[in-house]
């Protein structure tokens, strides 16, 4: 089976693997799975949990289409740790997408 190349990735990055599914999620709600996992450098297991962790929280939903799923991010709940708690997620993609 052949697999795509591994992007370079760095041993350590400033954002979580919940934030970077949200980021990849928010430039294409429509992305696979799979193709969520590839991007960030995760499993398709880790991103499933990180889905299912953002739905349970209220920062995501999803809806089936078809054979694949949509999802929209909740952008105006905000983000968890106390010291950005006062800032949204589109805060963060707006800071990150410019």
């Amino acid at each position: 089976m052949l697999t795509a190349p591994e992007p370079n990735r760095p041993a350590w990055t400033f954002l979580t693997n919940h934030a970077h599914v949200l980021i990849a999620i928010s430039r294409n709600p429509e992305l696979r799975q799979r193709d969520i996992a590839y991007a960030v450098g995760i499993t398709v297991g880790a991103v499933q949990r990180i889905i299912h962790e953002l739905e349970e929280e209220g920062y995501l939903e999803s809806e089936r289409v078809g054979r694949r799923n949509r999802y929209r991010i909740i952008e105006d709940q905000h983000l968890r740790h106390p010291l950005e708690d006062q800032h949204t997620l589109r805060d963060l993609i707006v800071s990150l997408d410019q």
